[in-house]
């Protein structure tokens, strides 16, 4: 049996001498277990064993292949025989991929330590910056972040509704609404659904206050904005689309460069978000003393929330008013006023 088990048994002759300008002496050459066997070729005695590990080639590349027993062996042997040379190389091949390699583990550590690092910056550090930078904005630069992104949203709709008499009733219904106080805007279309941005800048849309005949759709449309706002931050949403870079430079000058919020009002116009869970807006439904119907039928008429807005209502007969009628014939013609 041979060192290989595609191999049953290997033979071949080859050119051997014992010693450095000794004749060389042709001999028969066998393929061991562990050992290369050269014996004499007419008789087949047994010259000298040669252990396979240890062999050296003392020309690669070249032919005939030129071996030794040893890198200071004075013995030398002549193989022009390709399967012998091919089996020779093949042993070498085995015993380097088995012998110990002490800093390879290591360098896989090393390696995989490195990537999940990388990966940490690259999926964990820009989000951890924008949410901090987010919670380390004072109030005057949150709301000149909602201005900018309201300048780029009337690109697409429009100056905003500013009839005198609407805009004040508009007002005091969000402050009735909310408690919060801050700007609220009425825009046109492709608008479809009130948005609320950095530094509680509210815009609605105007089929809100146009294509509705009392005010409850209105005022519950503030309401559901502020609860969702509470839900997707606004100015975390502003900042994702910003961008990491502009995110930076926001955080170290104070500000962006002028062109990062491009095509925010796209973004907007273009989001299909849900409403907020309806159990949060009962409640919010609840604690002004509105009814949750009217705006259930505003939405979707098959959708979960909107069954459960209708089924759960707080004040379905007992609503408080939302507004006088004079104020909501004002903000019904706020884009004509």
């Amino acid at each position: 049996m041979t060192a290989l088990r595609e191999y049953q048994r290997l033979e071949c002759t080859g050119l051997w001498r014992d010693a450095p300008g000794a004749q060389k002496r042709e001999v028969y050459v066998a393929f061991g277990d562990a050992t290369l066997v050269i014996s004499e070729a007419k008789s087949l005695r047994p010259l000298t064993h040669w252990s396979l590990p240890a062999i050296q080639r003392l020309n690669p590349g070249q032919m005939p292949a030129r071996y030794a027993p040893a890198p200071s062996g004075d013995e030398e042997l002549e193989i022009d025989d390709e399967s012998m040379i091919a089996a020779i190389e093949k042993v070498h091949v085995l015993i380097a991929a088995r012998r110990p390699h002490p800093g390879r583990l290591r360098g896989l550590l090393l390696s995989a330590g490195l990537v999940a690092v990388l990966g940490l910056g690259i999926f964990w550090m820009p989000r951890a910056l924008i949410d901090h930078t987010a919670e380390a904005l004072p109030f005057a630069t949150r709301q000149d972040l909602g201005r900018a992104a309201l300048a780029d949203l009337v690109r697409l709709t429009g100056a905003p509704c500013a009839g005198p008499e609407g805009v004040a009733a508009l007002t005091r219904l969000r402050d009735r609404m909310t408690g919060t106080g801050g700007e609220t805007y009425v825009l046109g279309p492709p608008l479809k659904r009130a948005e609320m941005l950095p530094g509680q800048i509210l815009v609605l849309p105007k089929a809100v206050v146009e294509a509705q005949d009392r005010p409850e759709v209105a005022a519950a449309t503030i309401l559901a904005a502020d609860v969702d706002s509470g839900l997707r931050p606004p100015l975390h949403d502003l900042l994702h689309y910003a961008g990491f870079r502009a995110t930076i430079s926001l955080l170290t000058t104070g500000a962006q460069p002028a062109d990062a919020l491009k095509g925010y009002g796209e973004a907007l116009v273009a989001q299909r978000a849900p409403p907020p869970p309806a159990e949060l807006l009962l409640g919010r439904f609840a604690e002004v003393g509105i009814s949750s119907t009217p705006f259930a039928y505003a939405l979707d008429p098959t959708g979960e929330t909107t069954l459960a807005l209708i089924e759960a209502d707080p004040h379905r007969k007992d609503a408080k008013p939302v507004m006088t009628d004079t104020e909501w014939v004002a903000l019904q013609n706020i884009c004509t006023g």
